[in-house]
């Protein structure tokens, strides 16, 4: 069943939307001070690619958790309600209902991505 929810979420625009964060990732890292936003895009891009079967763990410290609060305030907050707002819209049928909850996940990560890890489930 994962096999299947990744294949079609890829084919429904997970690609695309890796792919963009892959990207930001890269121009992220072209400047030292750009590297760790661009690491946290290359974690959003590797659950995007394939949220089914993954989860988030979150074990940081007091300095991931600063970095997050800074991470909230300037950009967070509006990717994380575009996230929740595609997971609503997918919600409004019962088909859509299992991608919908990956966008949730995805929302998660996009607020407080800082100390986080992506764990494959058993």
């Amino acid at each position: 069943m994962r096999l299947l929810g990744n294949i079609l979420w890829l084919i429904l625009g997970g690609l695309a939307i890796a792919l963009g964060w892959a990207i930001v990732g890269l121009v992220l890292c072209l400047t030292i001070i750009g590297i760790p936003l661009g690491v946290q895009s290359f974690k959003m891009a590797a659950l995007t690619l394939t949220p089914f079967g993954r989860t988030v763990v979150y074990d940081g410290g007091i300095g991931s958790t600063l970095i997050n609060v800074i991470w909230v305030v300037l950009v967070g907050w509006w990717m994380a309600l575009g996230y929740v707002a595609a997971g609503l819209a997918n919600c409004i049928t019962i088909i859509g209902i299992p991608f919908g909850i990956q966008s949730f996940k995805m929302a998660k990560l996009a607020l407080w991505p800082f100390g986080a890890q992506i764990r494959e489930l058993p």
